[in-house]
């Protein structure tokens, strides 16, 4: 009986875990703190720092099932999802990792002994082919004469790709940075199928697929193309789970494995579909694993980067249940499915289901609107068509702009007997794709970044001051022995009290002292197990070895901490208030204030608001002990602690306890108790992408100042009043009907002078080629009363064009009415803006009424004795 997908997961993450790898959980699919990623597209991402040399950790093997998602930028695999036999947006990458442990030999011992071994998966070792670097001898001698394959499955492949190092076998991270020769493995599955072997003509057919790629990291690539040995080799593998779980479950297509089939089951059953073949099936299987994790990952739907291209993936999946005949909102019903099959990967994605669900369901909905308006707007450009072909620019910007797709677009124009320039559509969309390639096309000079090998010990969480000695120096990136007064530099310190920004809260600052030395710390940041103190030198000299005292702002700190504190109790509160579902999305912890991102499908109500706050501070109140303990990370899951999916944690976490109400990690500095926030407020709650709200709110002295500011403003707008702030309310309600009576009365007197004025224009009426012209610039007036003189003067005349004009705060107003009995012959609009061009506007308008608007004041009077012409040249 073949293994379901999640056995074999858990078999390779077993298999790894007895050859002594520590098995490190999924990181996020939204990469943490690497700018030149879109999204988590490969195993080796949350290592990436680690093998820069930026980073440690206290394992030296690892070994993991990572999500990943290609669907933006360089790794797009979106138009050929569900269409071919092994493309996905979303996939699990299957690897292990060696970070200056092991090399060549074990990793490919390891990688054989697991696929081929009977205790594992237990693949037949004659369909098994392996290719390597083309001078990869090493690599090439390990497989043929300690593993025993027969030298005619071992394929060199060399650079294939037009350049040096540019090969299908040649791994690089960048230009620069870490690089070297894979070795990658293939399996037959048999001559039923047509292909040939990699490196072959034939090599793209669906027989030899690779199934794994082992990266030997050897080398540092140098800007100049240089290749430097790197002092601690390391090994990057990855296997898809897909890919692999095909080949156990003997089926040749990734669709067919048993967690698509489940999937692709629940589709057809919502859709109503009976053709289990269909592609779009396939289409809204994959789909729906990406859209789910990454909004469970913190992406919202939108129009820009990230969010843009789920929202793509959304509605690429909405139109093809359409196409199946889905009428209603399906996508969001197969969160729970998705769940199901995905086993132990989706634990939480199972703890966000609620929001995950609501997100969709609004997307699905927002989409249905959207189609109905791309209709309509389609409707009017296929109303203005000369020929029986649209424009290939008109179907794009219908698709780009409002999610209308062009295959609909294609339909429409079909029924109606027309065409769709395709062409002009993919030249349109291959300029997008360029310009989304340009956008995602980072680069980063890896060898340019700080590398500190020291760890500092950070001793602030019991002191606000510590001797200590500088182990680093760094000046504009580049390390140094000594720095000298009135020098911006990086400081790094064997111990420190300084709180180096993470986990939202930023920065500790302060000062380095010792005798006749003093330098400004202005922020606190972390490079790796390093603690880095920039600032400025403001006296002295500096020395790497020298002792210093480092003292921390201690105001600033203690605000910090209050702030801290108060976030883990308005998290706490807002679950109680609002329920469960609320998880945090971002958070900021500064010594002025603290904000609070948080998924909630809607805006808080007011009472809602004011009952978080009453909760929080009813906590304060208490004078709760706020206690923190360090502990493993399982076993802190264990007793219930809240921990920030997509946070990178160490083995050995800090919990931290607030009475029975918050039990949360966090390496931030806190109160010792709830009392010493003293006060909190909520300053504002907002929305920042759909299904993401933001609580602003302050703390101690910042929240007594705000209340003061309001009270003072109260006082104020009482005594512009004449009142008091006891019955503010009453008095204000009372100026305002004052108002809006006094406003009335003045519209009436400025309708009955526009009255008067339009009786006294009639008799400038005169009459050009059998018509009635009035052509009039007016002194104050305000330009919105030219519409209602305008239609007095229609009433009056009965048959006119009329031409007014007014100048008010440097600009010009224009208007132009035809009655309707000469609107087939004269347009309002194309005079309105023939007089628009002459004074520097332009406008527009229906064709018995148009407005503009101008900047030339001077051009006014020449073009309004230009109407007559003008007229004369219409009749």
């Amino acid at each position: 009986m073949s293994k379901s997908t999640a056995e074999i997961r858990q078999a390779f993450l077993d298999f790894f875990h007895s050859k002594g790898h520590q098995i490190v959980a999924s990181s996020s699919l939204i990469p943490n703190n690497d700018p030149t990623l879109l999204f988590t597209n490969a195993g080796m991402n949350q290592f990436k720092d680690v093998f820069l040399g930026l980073d440690t950790r206290n394992y030296l093997r690892a070994a993991t099932s990572q999500r990943c998602v290609r669907a933006g930028g360089k790794h797009n695999d979106l138009e050929n999802v569900g269409y071919t036999a092994r493309h996905h947006t979303f996939f699990e990458m299957l690897g292990n990792f060696s970070f200056g442990d092991y090399f060549k030999q074990e990793a490919i011992s390891y990688a054989w002994e697991l696929l081929t071994s009977e205790n594992w998966f237990n693949l037949p070792k004659e369909r098994l082919w392996v290719t390597v670097y083309q001078t990869d001898d090493e690599a090439f001698d390990i497989w043929h004469h300690q593993i025993g394959v027969p030298a005619e499955r071992i394929i060199r492949i060399g650079d294939n790709k037009g350049a040096p190092f540019a090969s299908d076998n040649f791994w690089q991270m960048g230009d620069t940075g870490p690089c070297g020769p894979c070795t990658e493995i293939f399996y037959d599955h048999g001559d039923h199928l047509w292909g040939g072997p990699p490196g072959s003509p034939e090599e793209d057919g669906d027989r030899y697929i690779e199934i794994w790629n082992v990266v030997f990291m050897q080398f540092n690539r140098q800007a100049d193309g240089s290749m430097l040995p790197l002092p601690k080799p390391s090994v990057d593998t990855g296997m898809g789970l897909e890919r692999i779980a095909a080949v156990l479950q003997h089926v040749n297509a990734n669709y067919d494995i048993d967690l698509f089939r489940t999937l692709i089951a629940a589709i057809a059953s919502l859709t109503g579909s009976s053709d289990v073949n269909n592609k779009s099936l396939r289409v809204i299987a994959d789909h729906i694993r990406s859209c789910a994790f990454l909004i469970a990952d913190g992406v919202i739907p939108s129009n820009e980067n990230r969010g843009y291209v789920l929202r793509r993936i959304i509605r690429r999946a909405i139109r093809h249940g359409n196409m199946l005949g889905a009428k209603e909102p399906f996508f969001y019903k197969l969160v729970a499915p998705l769940i199901e099959v995905m086993g132990s990967a989706a634990d939480e994605l199972k703890r966000q289901q609620v929001q995950v669900e609501q997100v969709l369901k609004g997307e699905e909905e927002q989409f249905a609107r959207t189609l109905e308006r791309g209709l309509a707007l389609l409707d009017d450009e296929l109303a203005k068509l000369s020929g029986d072909t649209l424009a290939g620019e008109v179907a794009f910007r219908l698709y780009d702009t409002y999610g209308f797709p062009v295959d609909l677009t294609a339909d429409v124009c079909r029924e109606r007997g027309l065409k769709v320039d395709e062409q002009g559509f993919e030249h349109a969309m291959e300029a997008q794709r360029n310009r989304a390639r340009q956008a995602s096309g980072f680069a980063a000079d890896y060898n340019s970044m700080i590398r500190v090998d020291c760890d500092s010990k950070f001793s602030g969480y019991d002191h606000q001051q510590q001797r200590t000695n500088v182990l680093a120096l760094f000046r504009n990136g580049q390390p140094v022995e000594q720095i000298n007064a009135g020098e911006d530099a990086l400081v790094v310190l064997a111990e420190t009290p300084f709180y180096a920004e993470s986990g939202g809260q930023i920065g500790d600052q302060g000062v380095l002292k010792a005798a006749g030395i003093e330098f400004s710390v202005h922020d606190t940041q972390k490079y790796a197990q390093a603690i880095g103190h920039q600032g400025q030198l403001s006296q002295g000299c500096l020395k790497l070895g020298d002792s210093v005292e480092a003292v921390i702002d201690i105001e600033r700190r203690e605000r910090i901490r209050r702030n801290h504190s108060a976030t883990h109790l308005l998290h706490a509160a807002l679950r109680q208030i609002l329920g469960p579902h609320v998880v945090q999305k971002g958070s900021l912890v500064s010594d002025q204030y603290l904000r609070f991102d948080f998924a909630h499908p809607e805006a808080m109500k007011a009472e809602q608001i004011r009952a978080v706050e009453l909760l929080v501070n009813q906590q304060i109140r208490h004078n709760l002990v706020i206690e923190t303990d360090m502990m493993t990370l399982d076993a802190a899951k264990q007793k219930g602690a809240m921990a920030l999916f997509g946070e990178k944690y160490d083995e050995q976490v800090r919990v931290l306890t607030i009475g029975q109400f918050s039990l949360e990690l966090c390496g931030g500095t806190h109160a010792q108790r709830t009392g010493d926030i003293g006060l909190f407020r909520i300053q504002s709650e907002s929305g920042t992408a759909a299904g993401i709200r933001r609580i602003e709110a302050v703390t101690g002295e910042a929240a007594i100042t705000s209340l003061h500011w309001q009270n003072d403003l109260l006082h104020n707008i009482a005594s512009l009043l004449k009142s008091d702030s006891n019955n503010l309310g009453d008095k204000l309600r009372a100026v305002l009907e004052h108002t809006r009576s006094l406003e009335k009365e003045l519209q009436q007197l400025k309708d009955q002078q526009a009255a008067q004025t339009s009786a006294a224009l009639t008799n400038k009426t005169q009459i050009v080629a059998g018509v009635s012209l009035l052509v009039s610039q007016l002194d104050n007036v305000e330009p919105k009363m030219l519409r209602t003189m305008v239609d007095d003067l229609k009433n009056q005349l009965g048959s006119a064009v009329i031409v007014l004009a007014t100048v008010s705060e440097g600009k010009v107003s224009l208007i132009v009415g035809v009655t309707k009995d000469l609107t087939n012959r004269i347009k309002a609009g194309d005079l309105v803006s023939d007089l628009a061009q002459q004074v520097g506007g332009k406008g527009g308008g229906r064709p018995d009424m148009a407005m503009a608007g101008g900047m030339d004041v001077s051009a006014l009077p020449a073009a309004l004795s230009s109407v007559e012409a003008w007229l004369t040249s219409r009749l």
